[in-house]
C-alpha cells in the first residue's frame, strides 16, 4: 500500500491536525498533504490517510476523525482528537523512525501520550480550557499555533495553505524537541544508574556530564546520596539533590559559611584551593578541578552529618 496523500480538512487549522501531520509526514515523507472536505478526497482509499475529517474512525480504512456521534474515547473515557488517534496508531513507528531505541519506544510513547498528546486532545474537544493556565492561557501550544492563521481580511486564496505549512514546521520543532528530551532522559537514567553503583555507600554522586539524575536516584532508593559533582566545560560543579519533585528544598545544603563567596575569599573560608564560587542560596558551587570539587563535596558532607540531630 503506497501512501500518496495525507488528507485533512481545509479552512482554519488547529493543533490536532497540525500535530497529526508532524507524525504522518515523518512516516510518509513523499506524500502530499491535501486540505479538503470534497467527498472524493475524504473517502477512504489505499493511497491515503484521512484525519480530522471524514466522519468516521476506522483504523483499517485509515480514517481518523473524532467529530462524529459516538466519537472514539480512551480506555479512561477521555476523548480523542485526531492527534490522539494518529499517535495511538502511528506513534510507535514515528518513534522508531526518529531513532528512539526499541527498548525505549514504549516508555517514550506512553510519556508523550500522557504529557503532550492528551492535553491537545482535551483542549480540542472542549474538555479542558486553556484558561486554567491563567495569564498564560494565550501562551499554550494550541493557542500559539492558532495565532499563525491568516488574518480575517487576507483574501489571498493560498494564504491558508501557506500558513498551515508554516505552522506545521513550528509544530514539528516542538514535537521533535519533546521526543528528543524524553529519549535523552532515559539515556541519562542509564548513565546515572552506573554512577550510583560506582558511588556505593558514599554520599557523593559523580556524573560524567550534566544530565537529569534524580529519577535514577529515586528509582535506586539511593537515599544516602547528598551531593552531585559534575564537569562543566573546564570547570566542575557541586550541587545538592532536591528532596521532592516540587520545590527547592535539598537533602543537604552547602555550608552557610560559603554563601555568596568567590575566588580567594571562598578558598580561604573553605580551605580548598581551586574553589571558585558558591551561590548565596548554598545549592550550587564551582571549582577549577575535579579534586577541588570533590574536596568541597566531602567538606559539605562532613558538616551536614555533624549537624544532624542526634538519634534518640
Amino acid at each position: 500500500m503506497s501512501t500518496e496523500f495525507l488528507v485533512t480538512h481545509n479552512g482554519g487549522f488547529h493543533a490536532d491536525e497540525l500535530l497529526s501531520s508532524v507524525v504522518l509526514t515523518r512516516l510518509f515523507p513523499d506524500a502530499k498533504i491535501v486540505r479538503s472536505r470534497a467527498p472524493e478526497w475524504i473517502t477512504a482509499g489505499p493511497d491515503r490517510v484521512i484525519y480530522d475529517v471524514g466522519g468516521h474512525y476506522d483504523a483499517d480504512a485509515r480514517i481518523f476523525d473524532h467529530h462524529q456521534r459516538n466519537a472514539p474515547k480512551r480506555d479512561d473515557d477521555q476523548p480523542f482528537s485526531s492527534f490522539g488517534l494518529i499517535w495511538k496508531h502511528f506513534g510507535h513507528d514515528y518513534l522508531r523512525a526518529s531513532g528512539v531505541p526499541d527498548a525505549h519506544v514504549e516508555t517514550v510513547h506512553a510519556s508523550f501520550d500522557r504529557g503532550f498528546v492528551l492535553p491537545i486532545d482535551l483542549v480540542d474537544n472542549g474538555a479542558l480550557s486553556p484558561s486554567v493556565a491563567g495569564p498564560l492561557s494565550g501562551m499554550t501550544l494550541p493557542g500559539l499555533l492558532e495565532t499563525l492563521k491568516p488574518v480575517f481580511d487576507d483574501t489571498d486564496p493560498g494564504a491558508e495553505d501557506r500558513a498551515f505549512h508554516g505552522a506545521l514546521a513550528i509544530a514539528r520543532s516542538f514535537v521533535e524537541a519533546r521526543i528528543a528530551r524524553s529519549a535523552a532522559k532515559l539515556r541519562a537514567e542509564g548513565l546515572a544508574q552506573q554512577a550510583i553503583a560506582a558511588a556505593g555507600e558514599g554520599r557523593i554522586l559523580e556524573l560524567p556530564m550534566g544530565m537529569p539524575f534524580r529519577p535514577a536516584v529515586i528509582k535506586a532508593g539511593a537515599d544516602h546520596l547528598l551531593f552531585v559533582v559534575t564537569p562543566r566545560g573546564k570547570d566542575w560543579t557541586l550541587g545538592g539533590i532536591r528532596l521532592n519533585d516540587e520545590g527547592f528544598e535539598l537533602r543537604a545544603d552547602l555550608p552557610r559559611a560559603w554563601a555568596g563567596l568567590t575566588g580567594e575569599d571562598l578558598e580561604r573560608v573553605s580551605g580548598v584551593e581551586g574553589a571558585t564560587f558558591c551561590h548565596n542560596g548554598c545549592f550550587i558551587a564551582a571549582a577549577k578541578s575535579r579534586d577541588a570539587a570533590l574536596a568541597m563535596a566531602n567538606l559539605a558532607v562532613e558538616e551536614h552529618l555533624r549537624n544532624l540531630p542526634e538519634a534518640v
